[in-house]
């Protein structure tokens, strides 16, 4: 018998309860909400505060024509902290695009090829590519330009076992089209909770409708509050997670209210570890 997905979505979210797990969910941490940004020592910091994982900026200030992480020296000093303190490197960002837009800069393609070498040695499997600012990708025909970009890009990724997730403020459909037009399983969605709702989104709902595999990781945050104290309702995204039974990682990138960046993360990832247990 086949399902649609509407019936199926339907008929499952009548039934999602605290019986549901999500195997293989792990919790990790950005850098830069550390106040570490591309530096190794985020690492061991990650660690010490009990998460699973840390997501590397790979920099904005390039040396000539290269990222600040294409030095292999930089990459075997993550490594060697990631392997001492038996911590993932959960993936990277390629936050220069905040600079050269991928809509419109070809130096943003450029940045992609070479972000997919890094990842793939840091065995990062993720990088996140942002679309803010005067880089966003409201119309629909940057979003074709962008889906263009990838497809040619993809099979690099795809090859060094690298996902390029999309984070955004347009809806799930949107990305959906974007993804469609890479003809890559390569291209996912980075889906960003704080994000989607400030843009108007349901978060409890996109997230089952793209399913498990159309997300390839997640930001929670629901700045500047602590999480569970702004509007954002994480019981029911994690419901939302484990329906779809994710496995990979969800990334703290949460402000810091008292200035205490170690004590509010703890508080946060506490936080985060109830609602999933």
């Amino acid at each position: 018998m086949t399902i649609t997905r509407r019936a199926f979505l339907g008929t499952a979210a009548a039934g999602v309860c605290h019986a549901y797990a999500a195997p293989g969910l792990r919790i990790g941490v950005t850098d830069w909400n550390l106040r570490q940004t591309g530096r190794v020592e985020a690492v061991t910091l990650a660690r010490q505060l009990g998460f699973d994982g840390v997501e590397v900026s790979l920099g904005r200030k390039p040396s000539g024509d290269r990222l600040p992480m294409a030095d292999e020296s930089i990459q075997n000093a993550y490594l060697a902290a990631a392997g001492k303190e038996k911590i993932a490197l959960a993936g990277t960002c390629l936050d220069i695009l905040h600079v050269n837009y991928l809509k419109d800069d070809r130096l943003g393609q450029k940045w992609v090829a070479d972000g997919i070498g890094i990842t793939k040695k840091l065995n990062a499997k993720v990088m996140l590519l942002p679309f803010f600012g005067k880089g966003a990708i409201e119309a629909k025909t940057e979003q074709d330009y962008v889906g263009d970009v990838l497809r040619e890009l993809a099979p690099e990724a795809a090859k060094s076992g690298v996902l390029l997730g999309l984070e955004n403020t347009i809806s799930a459909e949107a990305n959906a089209r974007i993804m469609d037009r890479t003809r890559s399983e390569a291209v996912k969605v980075y889906y960003d909770v704080g994000n989607s709702t400030r843009a108007g989104f349901d978060p409890a709902r996109e997230i089952p409708w793209l399913g498990r595999d159309r997300i390839c990781q997640f930001h929670l945050k629901d700045n500047p509050h602590y999480l569970g104290q702004g509007a954002i309702d994480f019981p029911a995204i994690a419901k939302a997670i484990h329906l779809i039974a994710f496995r990979g990682f969800a990334n703290l990138e949460t402000a810091s209210p008292s200035s205490d960046v170690a004590a509010d993360m703890r508080r946060n990832l506490s936080f985060v570890r109830q609602i999933f247990d």
